[in-house]
């Protein structure tokens, strides 16, 4: 499976400025592209942003947005909020061909996102012959995210993550991130892809990422520079 994982500026309420950073992204010759935590709508977790940007995966509203990735040829793994009844989830889409296959929900819950629910199931989806499953940002500092997509025959964790942090943290955990993610890595013998941000948000936050590829050993075999904008290009060959 050639994967790609894009580290993007931050989008905030402007789902037409993210559906074009994806269009230009699928021009890339892939068959799966990765994009970060919440990126369709922006991840800002005040209860006025979540409850105006959230889309239900069945309204027409979304129809729409599925209408403008049907061109695209690579299967998506697309951050989102997300709407199901009275309840919003911290959600990542995965689509094919402008129709839904499957979500996954976070799980685990940082302290601020109390107005999300958490999710409580991990599937896996298959893209090129290849099993995968998703965890979101907060998700891989607990071995069991990643041991429930291990479980259910993954064989390749992608991790959608937003790490806009305020800028001593930022620095503190540049290297942290890639620290936990390889643990996971080891620990169940995936291959591991992850998305991130980067840029700024005012003069408070920044988002360094790290993007990158590692193999079930933990090591970073491709990453996007620290700080820059780009996507990581791999193929990925698994165990049959």
């Amino acid at each position: 499976m050639r994967v790609g994982a894009c580290q993007t500026p931050e989008i905030l309420g402007d789902v037409d400025a993210a559906l074009r950073v994806v269009l230009d992204h699928a021009r890339a010759p892939v068959d799966l592209l990765l994009f970060p935590e919440c990126f369709l709508q922006g991840y800002l977790v005040t209860e006025q942003h979540v409850r105006e940007q959230a889309f239900d995966l069945g309204s027409p509203e979304f129809a729409a947005v599925l209408e403008r990735l049907a061109p695209v040829r690579p299967m998506l793994v697309l951050g989102m909020i997300e709407r199901a009844g009275a309840a919003y989830y911290n959600t990542a889409v995965v689509v094919a061909g402008g129709r839904v296959v499957g979500r996954y929900r976070k799980t685990f819950l940082v302290e601020g996102e109390r107005v999300f629910d958490a999710g409580d199931d991990y599937p896996v989806f298959e893209c090129a012959g290849t099993r995968f499953g998703v965890n979101i940002c907060y998700d891989a500092q607990f071995p069991e995210a990643a041991a429930g997509v291990a479980a259910n025959g993954g064989q390749v964790l992608l991790v959608a993550a937003q790490n806009m942090m305020r800028r001593a943290n930022a620095h503190r955990w540049q290297h942290r991130h890639n620290e936990i993610r390889a643990r996971r890595a080891r620990e169940t013998g995936m291959w591991l892809v992850s998305a991130d941000v980067t840029g700024e948000r005012g003069d408070l936050r920044v988002g360094l990422g790290p993007t990158c590829v590692m193999n079930p050993a933990g090591e970073v075999v491709a990453q996007v520079p620290a700080g820059e904008a780009g996507m990581v290009i791999f193929d990925i060959t698994v165990r049959r």
